[in-house]
Parts: structure tokens; sequence; C-alpha cells
């Protein structure tokens, strides 16, 4: 069951409900303005979440509320640095210093933070994907979603006043007068706790780690403290980037990973990379490259898993964002990959491969009048530099969907001046000549695309067409007998029309066999439909 929407029309809190109620396994994705958070459901109850860049903080909570010492957490981190891979919450219990149930208290705490966060969003989308399972998590728990919901919703209403003050956790915070000098002035535990933490140099974040809080009590105690002037805002902090790997042996493997990697020796690259995990289980480099060798073999979701999974580590933003953001494209999710590129526009504004990445997925989601103008200003962006092929076949299909097909033919031609080998390219200003009935500079374009990209399935299924359209049957079944070899999902009309070409040449078995193909490929096609209706034989056969 695949659920998608935007957070306009359906709130968070109505999706957990129905997913609850519908006892539902997988990820539920949300996507906002300026982050990523997860969701993971078992039947119908929480089990995981996470927010992107969110500090995993399971050992600060732990010393800060007096569970362990600050001795023994060092402790425990030193054995971790003996034993990759060995989560720190389970040596912790090894040691005696934490029970199992603690173990399970803090890390619901963590969890159920992240969603009363989640709750604050109002505006982006959510997708749910079934039966998808967070990943080498150390410990999974098993929540009602309701208890969430009612605390979730009290929350929401006073979030909406602290964050008026407290808009965002890297402002900084100085004490205008300290309130326990004031024996009328009566202080909560957690303001008591906060205030030698307000010295103008700790950022709201700074505090959050430091006190051992939640986010929400930080911010409600804080709050209470500015309200009564007691405390003023005194600047903003910007965030460090994550520092580079320090163990030489994992520099080593992942050096050998990258080349591996780059020589697209992939099965190498990841016994390298799965080396750099046991040497350095925090480091955020091997899910990256996890996520690009997924992306290379077309495996989309796993790569969008590891991608996120590496900016959840602290793995440079740019590049992961770019990648997620061509992964939800291959998906489908458009106004995802729309999300992922604001992230990249935040991080480098103007920056023309993101430019050129929005324009093509608002080219697949129809917004042809965006795309358009975002194919200008990445132009404008490039100066006189003549752009890569991806850009003259993709502004060139735009302006054909618009139904410019002149624009388009001047764009593909001088795409072709620039890149008269590309493969793509070609294909595309073919398909422009076909669309003005000039069918033998078509076809001419097509077989140069065969010639210079003879793995492209779409070059074989646009030449099949055209050879179909023209009654030249037999070469039309061989193209087409190609183009699915290829891409055996390519089309439920490339069997439709490969099955006829059959039962003209009288094969009535092998036409319905390919009818029957197209069915699966999409129920909804009333010719083929037909076609088997009148053979006596059912879709399924």
């Amino acid at each position: 069951m695949a659920i998608r929407g935007s957070l306009k029309e359906a709130s968070l809190p109505d999706v957990i409900q129905l997913l609850a109620m519908g006892q539902k396994t997988g990820c539920l994705s949300v996507t906002d303005r300026s982050s990523f958070g997860y969701i993971y459901f078992e039947k119908g109850r929480l089990t995981y979440a996470s927010i992107l860049n969110r500090p995993d903080r399971l050992g600060e909570l732990l010393v800060k509320n007096g569970v362990i010492t600050r001795q023994e957490l060092a402790d425990a981190m030193e054995q971790q640095a003996q034993q990759p891979g060995k989560r720190l919450g389970r040596i912790l219990i090894g040691r005696g210093h934490l029970t199992e149930s603690q173990l399970q208290r803090y890390i619901a705490v963590q969890i159920e933070e992240a969603v009363y966060h989640l709750f604050t969003w109002s505006q982006g989308t959510f997708y749910f994907e079934a039966d998808e399972r967070p990943e080498n998590q150390d410990f999974l728990i098993s929540m009602n979603p309701e208890n969430l919901l009612l605390e979730g919703a009290r929350r929401i209403d006073e979030w909406t006043l602290i964050e008026k003050k407290i808009p965002s956790f890297d402002l900084i915070f100085a004490l205008e007068r300290d309130p326990r000098a004031d024996p009328d002035v009566e202080l909560t535990d957690e303001q008591q706790a906060l205030v030698p933490l307000i010295d103008g140099n700790r950022t709201v974040q700074d505090i959050v780690d430091e006190s051992g809080m939640v986010e929400f009590e930080v911010g409600r105690a804080l709050y209470g403290l500015v309200q009564a002037g007691f405390a003023t805002r005194v600047g903003r902090r910007k965030r460090e980037a994550p520092g580079p790997l320090r163990d030489a042996r994992a520099a080593e493997h992942l050096n050998l990973a990258k080349a591996f990697y780059g020589t697209r020796m992939y099965e190498d690259a990841v016994r390298e990379l799965r080396k750099v995990e046991e040497l350095l289980p925090e480091s955020p480099e091997p899910r990256f490259y996890f996520g690009l060798i997924a992306l290379r073999e077309g495996r989309y979701s796993d790569a969008l898993r590891y991608l996120r999974a590496a900016v959840e580590q602290g793995r440079g933003q740019y590049a992961a964002f770019m990648d997620m953001a061509f992964a939800l494209e291959r998906l489908g999710r458009y106004d995802d990959a729309l999300l992922a590129l604001d992230q990249v526009e935040r991080l480098r504004p103007g920056d023309p491969p993101a430019l050129l990445a929005r324009a093509i997925a608002q080219v697949k989601s129809g917004d042809l009048a965006a795309a358009a103008a975002r194919f200008r200003g990445y132009r404008q962006q490039l100066g006189g530099a003549a752009p890569p092929p991806l850009y003259y076949a993709f502004a060139l299909l735009a302006a054909a969907l618009a139904g410019d097909l002149d624009a388009a033919l001047s764009v593909g031609e001088e795409g072709l001046r620039h890149h008269p080998s590309n493969g793509v390219l070609l294909v595309n200003v073919g398909a422009v000549h076909e669309r003005r009935g000039d069918l033998e500079k078509a076809e001419v374009l097509y077989r140069r695309a065969r010639e210079e990209a003879p793995l492209l399935p779409q070059v074989y299924k646009n030449l099949g067409d055209l050879l179909y359209r023209r009654g030249h049957y037999e070469e039309a079944r061989e193209v087409y007998q190609r183009a699915i070899e290829l891409a055996p999902n390519l089309g439920d009309d490339v069997y439709l029309k490969l099955g006829n070409i059959w039962y003209k040449e009288m094969n009535r078995e092998k036409a319905v066999s390919l009818w029957q193909r197209a069915m699966e490929l999409n129920p909804q096609n009333e010719v083929v439909r037909t076609n088997l209706d009148l053979m006596g034989a059912s879709s399924t056969g």
C-alpha cells in the first residue's frame, strides 16, 4: 500500500492514525521545506523515528539524567572504539551501568521527541512505503501511536507560542538579570537547570545537549525566562562542518572503495566499504557510497535509504541531497525531489546542476512553465558555456510538450551541433521531426541513435513505432524485440504492437502471450483486453 499527499491537505497526526488503524508496516517519510523525517511502523505500532541532522544524544541524556557517570560513558565509548559495530547502549548494559528497561526508556524519549517535532510541520509532503524497516538500530520500541497523538496535540498548541521567541535552535541567549537573585521569583526545575547555561555563548542546541532535557522542555523553560524579561536573544551561531576521517586504515579502505566505484567494480567497492564500517562504525562515508552504488544499479529505494542515513550521520549534504533528489525523481516522487533540491539551494544558491535537476523534475511532473523558466535561469548561470546533452534533451522535451515544436526543434538542433553523437538527444530530435510529420528525417535520426547508443531501449521503441506506422512490420518486430530485451517493462504499447505483428503473421499463440504481458503492465488497456476477448483468452493466460 502506498500513501502520499500534502501536509496542507492531511495533517501528520491524521496520517499516523490511519496507518495505526490499518495496522500497517513500513516507513512514513515526511518532508518540509527544510528537513526530512522518518517514522517506522510495525503492524500499526510505532517502532522508530528520526529526523535528518538531529544528533544522537543517548549518552548525554544518560549522563545528565544521572543514570551513568561521565567516566562510565567515556569508558564505554573507548570500548566501542575497540569493538567496531557494537552499539553504545549494549556496551553500557554489558558493563552493568544500564538496564534494558533504562535503555528502552531513553531511546523511547528520543523517538518520541522526533515525532513531536514532526508534528510541528504543517507544509511539505508525506509518503508511506510498505514493508520498509529501519536498519541497524540499537533498539526498536513498540509504542501505541494514540498516546503520542494526544501529547503531540498539546505540544503543538504550546509550541506555536514558543517558536515566536525561539524560531531556531542555533540562536544564542544571554541573561539580562539573574532570576535566582529575586526571592519573589519562582522558577521551575527546568528553568533552574537552564539559568547557568544561558551565558551569551551557548546556542539553544548547546543548552539542549548539556542540560539532558528534551527540546520541548528547554524551549518551554527558556520561553518563560524570555517572556519575563530575564533572558534575551544576542546572536546566532553557524553550524560547523563535520571533520574528515581520522583513522588511517579506514581512509585507506575508503580510497580503495572510491577507486573501485569509479571503475564500476561495485562488489569490490562494497567489500572495502564494509571494512570502513568495521573500523569507523559512526562514519557516514560507507552509507553515502552504498547509496551511490544503488543509484548506479537502479535500486532507487535502497539508494534513498542509504543516502538519508548518510545525511543523518553528517555526510556532506550537497552531494547527498543532489543524489537523493535524483533517486526521488526516478521513483516518480517529483514533489519530494523538488524539496531535496530546496535543501541544495540553501547550501549553494544558484547552483547550475541543481537548477538543471529542478527543471528536469518539473518537466516530468508536468509543470512546463516553471521548467521553462528554470531552463532559462540555468542558461544564464552558465554564461557562454555550452550546456550538457541532458539540458538540450529535456529543454527540447519541455517545448514539445508545451506544443511549440518549432522551439523544440531549434533547441534540439543547437544541441546536436554541440553533441552530435548523443543518443538521447538524437532520439528526442527525431521525435520532434516525427511529430511534425517528417518521417524520413525522424528515421535517419533514430538509426543514427541506434549506432551511437545501442543499449538505449528508447531508441528501439521509437524506431519500432515509426516502422510499425509505415507498415514495415518485419523490421519493426526485430526492433521491438530488442527493445524488450533491454527493458522488459518498457511499456504495454510495445507488447501490444509486437503482438499485433505476430497475429498478422498468423502466430496466434505468440500474439496472445504478448498481449497478456501488455495487460500485466497496464490492466486498463482496453485495446489489449478486446484483442484477448476476441481470441477467447483471459488476461492472465
